[in-house]
């Protein structure tokens, strides 16, 4: 990747550094990672980004095999973005950092995008709180859907819907979800107010939403 700094460093992290260190690129990656978007759905999901950057960072990411085009459909042929395999590695390095950076101070403003809530959800998941809950959920974002399942201790959270019913859906939105996984939000307040419909086993997705607990903050 020409024009790009380098560390003249053989140390690992260094040669990882000099891939997807640069500004907003790892963010980039964090918005692939549960599957391809265009070019549009990665500009939202990324509001302080500036378009002209988002294209310099696919172009080097792309370059450096992490990130290729592809196209969705039939019957729609649209270009989208997807991880290679190379980037799908990444995912254990983003989950750790989001586990890492969930105990440092919130920012003043700022919403998650869904992707990164997703995210947030697989870093903070406790299999012992979880227990021997067993359920597949599906997550109802506006046109966001994401397969949830939990079995044996482990979380399994990919986009799109289930091609059968499943034990129970939730329909929301990412500030409601955000609130009721995190913000210590009821259930029956949302359900009450109109903020969240459960469909199916209710006793299933209120288990569920109770498997993220909060971390606490790290000293200063």
């Amino acid at each position: 990747m020409s024009g790009k700094r380098t560390y003249a460093d053989p140390c690992g992290v260094a040669r990882a550094l000099g891939t997807v260190g640069e500004r907003w690129a790892l963010l980039v990656v964090r918005e692939l990672l549960f599957g391809p978007k265009r070019f549009s759905d990665l500009s939202r999901g990324l509001p302080g980004m500036s378009q002209n950057v988002l294209s310099q960072r696919l172009r080097e990411l792309e370059e450096a095999g992490v990130v290729r085009r592809g196209r969705l459909g039939p019957p729609a042929s649209i270009q989208v973005y997807e991880l290679t395999e190379r980037g799908q590695r990444l995912e254990p390095v983003l989950l750790a950092l989001s586990a890492w950076g969930s105990r440092l101070p919130l920012p003043a403003g700022g919403e998650l995008s869904i992707d990164a809530l997703m995210l947030a959800l697989r870093s903070t998941f406790d299999p012992a709180v979880a227990g021997d809950l067993a359920a597949r959920v599906e997550l109802r974002l506006g046109d966001d859907r994401f397969r949830v399942e939990v079995s044996g201790g482990e979380l399994s959270l990919t986009r799109g819907a289930y091609p059968a019913e499943p034990d129970a859906v939730l329909t929301t939105g990412p500030v409601t979800l955000r609130e009721l996984v995190f913000g210590g939000r009821k259930s029956a307040e949302a359900l009450r107010k109109g903020d969240l419909h459960i469909g199916g086993d209710r006793k299933v997705a209120d288990r569920l939403l109770r498997c993220f607990p909060r971390p606490p903050a790290d000293a200063p």
